[in-house]
């Protein structure tokens, strides 16, 4: 049976690149057959990336059929995943996010967890001497990966070997970094199209804290005013997007790219003490400006009080 190889809903660019890549890699060198797949639609900067580098949009799928060999990037949560996916045979897991649990497998596995900022960082190192092998569209899937999840090496979770490796690529493409990463934040900027309740679930990961469940929702841009001059519409459809999710608030956060700060939507006194009690801030009005605050795998989810 072919492999799926698949990264967690809501997909971003790591979730839709890194999929290409690793499918590429089980087909064409280790003799695998495989397929990268999508848990639901990508943002805008993924769909730039497959346009960029001609590559083909994966299948989205809902679920696995039960035996089905899989492979699971860029998350290792269940919740994030297909509700069936303990009923599939996972086979590999390749994440740089913290062990979180609840994922049953066959039998040994290979699992490879690193403190890296991209899962395609991870990929690329794996692969070894035959990285070099990947033909110019999957480099620039790698690429576009680290880039996005960097923030072009903004975001703390920046390491050194993310920097390498996407100075390897970038030289090997005949790409300049600083302009090609503009390009893609221009493209995730880009979200007139997208609807209040699209854009809040369009990069969002559910997360508990102390018996509350919160939909922890970020938006990157280089162009904050686009989705904060929709912030009264935004806060409106949280109450759709909880009631829908099952979850008890929505935490939005709006991340300037550029200015290295994040806006976080403040609807209620409840949000009103998560942020205070999270961040120190001290609210006035319906939103608060988080100077510095850049990753939410790194300073969000770990600060969060209630």
């Amino acid at each position: 049976m072919t492999t799926q190889v698949f990264g967690h809903k809501s997909p971003d660019t790591d979730s839709t690149g890194s999929p290409i890549v690793w499918a590429w890699y089980l087909n064409e060198v280790k003799g695998v057959a495989a397929a990268p797949k999508l848990l639901g639609e990508p943002n805008t900067e993924a769909l730039f990336m497959l346009d960029r580098w001609n590559l083909d949009k994966p299948e989205i799928i809902s679920g696995v059929e039960a035996g089905a060999p899989v492979v699971i990037v860029d998350t290792n949560n269940p919740a994030e995943l297909p509700e069936n996916i303990n009923d599939a045979d996972i086979t590999a897991i390749i994440d740089h996010h913290k062990l979180v649990g609840g994922l049953e497998t066959k039998g040994p596995i290979d699992i490879t967890i690193r403190p890296l900022a991209c899962t395609a960082t991870i990929m690329y190192d794996l692969m070894g001497d035959d990285a070099a092998k990947m033909p110019e569209a999957i480099k620039g899937a790698a690429l576009t990966c680290i880039l996005s999840d960097t923030l072009e090496f903004r975001s703390p979770t920046t390491t050194d070997r993310d920097r390498e490796v996407v100075a390897a690529l970038a030289a090997d493409l005949g790409i300049d970094v600083t302009a090609y990463a503009a390009e893609m934040f221009a493209a995730k900027s880009d979200v007139s199209a997208f609807s209040d309740a699209e854009l809040i679930r369009m990069d969002s990961k559910e997360y508990e804290v102390d018996g509350t469940k919160f939909r922890v929702s970020v938006l990157e841009t280089t162009a904050p005013e686009i989705p904060l001059g929709r912030k009264e519409s935004l806060m409106e459809t949280f109450k759709t997007v909880q009631a829908e999710d099952g979850v008890d608030e929505v935490l939005l956060f709006v991340v300037d790219i550029l200015k290295e700060e994040a806006t976080l939507l403040v609807p209620n006194d409840v949000v009103k003490g998560v942020a205070e009690k999270s961040f120190g801030a001290t609210v006035e009005g319906d939103s608060v400006v988080l100077p510095g605050i850049m990753s939410r795998k790194k300073q969000i989810i770990p600060n969060l009080k209630v």
